[in-house]
């Protein structure tokens, strides 16, 4: 997973990791650029001077990655305190949108073109140059994606794909210009509409992503999996629950849990523990654990077990309850407590009434608090 190998390096290598790939990325989209604008015009075709066009707003791209990379790496002030690290975030919507924008362009210049059509005149030397471009292009977009996801950069990653599939796009651009020679067929301007489109479907896909990434999303399974299991490695601990995750921008994850311990733990033991965990969890993941909360789990009390299994038992027959957890019986002032998570399927308060009803059904000489926690995490 990106944001983990991200962990892996330090900030300052990361940051020198995305402007010497985003440099590279810069000098080699505008050689090509320059080369592909050339022979378009010199062989008057339309798909080969947008794909020039494609080469030029992949490296203003590059530009955007290494400004927000700069922004992102701010020190965090008392009106920031958490940092500028989603900055990043910015950068590669700024760069979708330009993806975007540039696939548009390039359609209606295409839609132009189908109408008034122009003769295109290949020469030996503008196949060589497109051949070329398509390889080097091909280099440079795996190199690219594959720095993006070693620093956790979704800028460079998105750079990187956007490469690879001008890649492609090339590949038809001279697909195109050999069918022209040996047949007579002119493609150029439906290739460049395709061409277009499939840009544009990019830019799409991009802007979705990031805007997913700003929006804030469920965290990755691997990852929720994993912190959990470093949680309840630790004897004490029953079980762990309502793992929250917050980004503030690549390498930059602050999370808070819920731990189910014995009722018979003090509060000096429930410090040291708390410590540990923060501790390993930051040392394993370079996630930092800002809160940690605790349910009780009843050791005492016969009745309470009792009580518990049946509870369960009744709640998660229910299809719209994921999970039940933070159960707790107070046999003595008759009161009574858990936490379910429930599904998107079911309203929040349609599914309360339902569980109160039946815990009323089950227990009517007892109180119940019953919560119900959002999905947030597998």
């Amino acid at each position: 997973m990106s944001k983990e190998k991200a962990v892996a390096m330090s900030q300052e290598e990361r940051d020198r990791t995305i402007v010497r790939t985003s440099y590279i990325g810069i000098g080699a989209n505008v050689l090509l650029a320059g080369f592909k604008a050339a022979v378009g015009l010199i062989s008057n075709s339309i798909a080969v001077v947008l794909d020039a066009v494609n080469n030029l707003s992949d490296a203003l791209s590059s530009v955007v990655t290494i400004i927000g990379n700069k922004l992102a790496g701010k020190r965090p002030d008392k009106k920031h305190p958490l940092g500028y690290g989603r900055i990043e975030y910015l950068s590669a919507l700024i760069v979708a949108v330009i993806v975007l924008y540039a696939g548009v362009t390039s359609l209606i210049e295409s839609v132009k073109k189908i109408i008034t059509p122009e003769i295109p005149d290949y020469s030996a030397v503008s196949l060589i140059i497109i051949g070329t471009a398509v390889a080097i292009k091909i280099i440079l977009g795996r190199y690219v994606k594959r720095k993006g996801i070693e620093t956790g950069s979704g800028a460079l990653e998105a750079s990187g794909s956007d490469a690879m599939m001008d890649a492609v796009l090339s590949l038809s651009v001279l697909i195109s210009a050999v069918i022209y020679l040996t047949t007579g067929f002119s493609l150029e301007a439906y290739v460049g509409a395709v061409i277009s489109i499939m840009i544009i479907k990019a830019g799409i896909e991009m802007v979705m992503d990031t805007v997913g990434e700003i929006l804030g999303m469920r965290a990755e399974k691997d990852l929720s999996v994993r912190i959990k299991e470093l949680i309840t490695s630790e004897p004490e601990v029953m079980g762990a629950y309502d793992l929250i995750l917050n980004n503030y921008g690549p390498g930059k994850n602050y999370a808070s849990v819920h731990v189910e311990l014995p009722d018979t733990m003090g509060v000096d033991e429930v410090d040291r523990l708390t410590r540990r965990l923060e501790s390993k969890v930051y040392r394993e993941t370079g996630i930092i654990l800002t809160g940690v909360g605790v349910y009780s789990y009843n050791t005492k009390d016969g009745e309470a077990a009792e009580m518990r299994n049946r509870v369960i038992e009744k709640v998660i027959a229910h299809d719209f309850v994921l999970q039940i957890h933070g159960f707790y019986a107070d046999t003595e002032a008759r009161k009574a407590r858990f936490d379910t998570v429930l599904s998107f399927d079911i309203s929040p308060k349609d599914a309360l009434e339902i569980l109160y009803r039946e815990m009323g059904e089950l227990y009517p000489d007892y109180t119940f608090e019953i919560v119900a926690d959002v999905d947030v995490s597998d």
